[in-house]
């Protein structure tokens, strides 16, 4: 039977190569639900071809536009955030891909790991900030948390078959980012368009932002602490320019495993849909002729301090990571609109960090209330900084 699929961000960078990967697979997937939340025209071209049985634009100023635009097809229409953290409910999906950027894939994963859903995760700030909260619900639910981000599809991939063999330590590879080698001085005054040059992946603004900046590597260690119970001396990072291995694993013998493949989203997106069955593609092959060298060095976590900020998060706890993921959400928009300098990223992180008030055991809701508070704190902090 095929897999009907709930793709949440489907306009996004991750969602539309999902779509592809549903091109490829006709006979294993379908799509049952679309969301999107500004991109109201893409979202009726793939409406109109997928035919799902519900699409939800978040933002709810578009509504009268989609429905109309849906009018004469047999597809449910609605809008708003609550909507698309309700629809994850229905009966008739069989897994949730929750592609959308940032804490507003939060509640939706939620609700559909309490709905006992399969999750296909491609929204890291998920774990980065309710870890705890969605690990134990998925473990109460006897939910799958399938990882989509290349680096943990490749945990995921060399642990397999090696389950009851501990771990002694798992790497987290690095492109380095457009800034890789850089000064401070180099950086003083750097572009948007300088810092959205990604050398070797193809993602959206947002996360291409924190790959420069190395919080989108410090995000992945705290996910990676959730989804494979690792303390932080277990996980590790290196900076991999060329982005062939995606990550290894270090068993307690010495022996090492590391996943490998060309700098392409749509593998470890199937995999993660198609799991446990692997399914035949013709993605384009790695070939160690075309890389004679593969290079491999340290961060450097004083000029790009988010990573450290977020091995601190993670050590800390509690709402931390919250705290860390809204500022940062915070200063990238700020940076992108051209109101903040590059370093002063990790700057404004780290105040927030040191104002908003921390908690160690936070439910739900503190979390929502961190979040809010943790945004009012940083947009003060980012107001005339140029």
């Amino acid at each position: 039977m095929k897999k009907r699929i709930a793709i949440l961000g489907s306009t996004g960078s991750i969602g539309t190569q999902s779509l592809e990967v549903i091109d490829q697979n006709p006979d294993d997937f379908e799509v049952e639900v679309l969301t999107a939340n500004n991109n109201v025209d893409l979202l009726i071209q793939q409406a109109i071809k997928y035919r799902p049985n519900v699409v939800v634009i978040a933002n709810k100023d578009k509504y009268p536009y989609l429905a109309g635009a849906l009018a004469d097809e047999d597809i449910k229409v609605y809008a708003g955030e609550e909507a698309i953290a309700q629809v994850v409910d229905m009966d008739t999906i069989d897994l949730v891909l929750t592609a959308m950027v940032g804490y507003s894939g939060l509640i939706p994963t939620y609700n559909a790991v309490n709905a006992g859903k399969n999750i296909a995760l491609a929204n890291k700030e998920t774990l980065v900030v309710a870890g705890e909260i969605i690990t134990k619900k998925a473990r109460e639910k006897q939910v799958d948390l399938l990882p989509v981000d290349s680096e943990h599809s490749a945990i995921f991939q060399c642990l397999v078959g090696e389950f009851m063999n501990p771990i002694e330590k798992i790497y987290l590879t690095c492109s380095g980012g457009p800034f890789r080698g850089k000064t401070f001085e180099e950086l003083k005054d750097v572009s948007v368009e300088h810092a959205l040059a990604h050398p070797n992946w193809d993602m959206g603004a947002k996360i291409t932002i924190d790959s420069a900046t190395l919080m989108n590597k410090g995000f992945e260690v705290i996910e990676a602490h959730w989804l494979f119970g690792l303390p932080a001396e277990k996980i590790d990072v290196i900076v991999h320019p060329q982005s062939i291995i995606h990550s290894i694993v270090q068993f307690e013998d010495g022996s090492m495993k590391a996943q490998m493949g060309l700098p392409d989203m749509k593998l470890p997106i199937q995999y993660a849909m198609g799991f446990p069955k692997r399914i035949a593609n013709k993605f384009p092959r790695f070939n160690f002729l075309d890389y004679p060298t593969l290079e491999f060095e340290t961060p450097n976590t004083k000029i790009f301090r988010n990573l450290a900020l977020a091995f601190e998060a993670m050590e800390m706890g509690g709402n931390m990571p919250c705290i860390l993921n809204a500022a940062n959400e915070v200063v990238v928009e700020a940076f992108l609109a051209q109101r903040i300098k590059f370093l002063q990223i990790p700057e404004i992180i780290e105040k927030a960090m040191n104002t908003v008030a921390f908690l160690k055991n936070p439910g739900l809701d503190d979390l929502i209330q961190t979040n809010i508070e943790t945004r009012r704190v940083t947009e003060l902090l980012t107001e005339d900084k140029i």
